[in-house]
């Protein structure tokens, strides 16, 4: 048979468009099944493998001690390649239609608060040198449109569209998505813009930059908000992501409706976006409880 992970890894990245962090982990996973059934049985090929030799494996996951979500992941990726080998007729049954990823236990997206974003934003002493220009500038937009880490790294000059007050925003799939942005952002990113071309120059067609002129790296703008966000909260988790549950949690707290947020989020589902809708509530529910006098 055909390198059927081979064929299945081009498929994703030429016909397909995902990004090539997908399809290494996708790859990752592919080729950790095969290695499992190949030393289980090396008579058995991707044409002959069952549903419990599927079922085996993921047991084998769990028993290394991977998360749920981390297992049903590796799932996702088999349960794709069966589908691609069946419609390209490279085998003649899905055995993975049959099997059932381990339940994930729903967590809740931590936020900062408005008024902890507040005193970040307001209070905290920024300079007006390039590097803490270039950070609140990040750290607003991230806060005030709710890009991804990824997305936010991917903007270019030509993106930021001041006239109408909005930003292209290329997102999973390669999907864009115009984002509005208000008067503070707009000062800010003028700001920024000043000062990184009269320190840096415009070498490259991206909008955030490091010193030396290239684009800023997803690593890079991590540091930077992990750093800034010790300032305001006392949360574990300090990362971009947490700027955008930030985001969504703070406009469905103001009444922005669920399908507006989902769209300004980038999310299919209105699923995906509903999580934000539990976590609201919960802070509704610790509101009541520390203010009312018999919560």
């Amino acid at each position: 048979m055909a390198n059927i992970i081979g064929l299945f890894i081009s498929y994703l990245r030429f016909e397909r468009n995902r990004s090539e962090l997908t399809v290494k982990r996708y790859e990752r996973s592919l080729r950790d099944f095969e290695t499992f059934f190949t030393e289980k049985d090396s008579s058995l090929s991707w044409s002959a493998v069952d549903a419990d030799i599927i079922r085996e494996w993921m047991e084998k996951l769990m028993d290394k001690g991977n998360k749920a979500t981390s297992v049903n992941a590796d799932l996702s990726a088999v349960r794709s390649l069966f589908r691609f080998a069946l419609s390209r007729k490279l085998i003649d049954c899905d055995p993975a239609r049959l099997v059932t990823g381990p339940k994930k236990q729903k967590t809740l997206p931590q936020f900062v608060k408005e008024r902890e974003m507040d005193e970040l934003l307001d209070g905290k002493e920024w300079g007006d040198d390039y590097n803490n220009v270039r950070a609140r500038t990040i750290i607003l937009l991230l806060y005030e449109t709710g890009l991804r880490r990824s997305e936010l790294t991917g903007l270019d000059n030509k993106d930021v569209d001041f006239t109408l007050r909005q930003v292209r925003v290329t997102g999973k799939g390669r999907k864009q998505r115009i984002v509005p942005f208000g008067d503070e952002l707009e000062k800010a990113l003028r700001q920024y813009i000043e000062v990184r071309d009269k320190t840096i120059g415009r070498k490259c067609d991206a909008l955030f930059l490091t010193e030396k002129g290239q684009r800023i790296s997803g690593e890079k703008v991590y540091s930077i908000v992990r750093e800034n966000l010790t300032f305001a909260t006392s949360l574990k988790k300090r990362s971009p992501h947490v700027l955008r549950h930030s985001f969504a949690t703070a406009l469905l707290n103001h009444d922005a409706g669920l399908e507006n947020v989902r769209l300004l989020l980038g999310h299919e589902s209105i699923e995906t976006t509903e999580i934000y809708t539990h976590a609201t509530f919960e802070q509704m529910k610790r509101v009541y409880k520390d203010a009312h006098p018999r919560g």
